[in-house]
């Protein structure tokens, strides 16, 4: 039954109630899912997690016992500013306009970078997000921070997905996104820029929150001997977890990968001659 051996000999002693009895089994469930998390979900995710194993259950009463447990997810910490737009290149307009609420897969890609202590030195990680899904569309990983970083990435993501011409592909005013060779690869493969306005983080926001959660639940959490220990940690959490098992509260609980699946396009049907 998963109760704890000590709620079996109270219950036994007729001092535990069907609902404390209940309650035990719960925590048992509630635990397992808050260690799958790796400590990350909070009450929402952990009832929807729950609930689409069958197990019917009110957010208000998990929220609850994880108090009475201590468990407790993880928090953010602050937001730190490491793009650098102090150079001469030219820079695209902001098309995006913050209208980060997309409607249709492949027409709207979010790209920004972000750094990885290790004790080898710094991991740079450029990533493509698909704002449709919050989905990471495209990464690209190394000790170095130039325009190959961010070309990888992107190259990636137009390998995967083959968007049509006319995506548009917005990112921070970096010297990186803004050097020639990114630029051309935009053009070649009919992408159009969009770029913040200088120094906002918030007009990259959905890329920016992707790498608040990357920190706060894998990054900050682990001391990294080596770039390539780091690198397989973040392919991980990326590729096995992130995309496909993770709840997003701005998709209503689902993964990228679930919210993809259930609202791809209907394809037509062919009429028979």
């Amino acid at each position: 039954m998963q109760v704890k051996r000590a709620g079996y000999y109270l219950w036994l002693k007729g001092t535990l109630s069907n609902r404390e009895i209940a309650n035990e089994q719960l925590l048992v469930k509630i635990k397992e899912e808050f260690d799958a998390s790796d400590e990350t979900y909070g009450s929402p995710r952990i009832t929807k997690e729950l609930r689409a194993a069958g197990i019917q259950c009110n957010e208000k009463r998990i929220a609850r016992l994880m108090r009475v447990c201590g468990l407790v997810a993880l928090a953010p910490r602050k937001f730190v500013v490491t793009t650098d737009s102090d150079h001469k290149l030219p820079v695209a307009e902001n098309l995006l306009n913050r209208e980060f609420d997309v409607k249709t897969i492949n027409t709207n890609w979010n790209c920004d970078i972000t750094y990885i202590w290790t004790r080898e030195g710094w991991l740079y990680l450029a990533v493509v997000i698909d704002l449709f899904s919050r989905r990471v569309v495209g990464w690209a990983m190394s000790d170095i921070v130039d325009r190959f970083l961010v070309i990888n990435a992107l190259e990636m993501a137009i390998r995967q997905r083959r968007p049509d011409v006319g995506l548009l592909c917005h990112s921070d005013q970096g010297s990186q996104y803004a050097s020639g060779d990114y630029q051309d690869s935009l053009k070649a493969a009919g992408i159009t820029c969009s770029m913040s306005r200088r120094g906002d983080c918030w007009d990259n926001a959905p890329v920016e929150s992707f790498f608040a959660t990357l920190k706060k639940e894998m990054v900050h959490r682990t001391k990294f001997e080596t770039r390539e220990q780091a690198s397989t940690a973040v392919f991980g959490w990326i590729e096995v977890w992130y995309n496909r098992k993770r709840r997003h509260s701005s998709l209503g609980y689902l993964s990228p990968e679930m919210f993809e699946r259930q609202n791809q396009p209907k394809q037509p049907t062919s009429m028979a001659a």
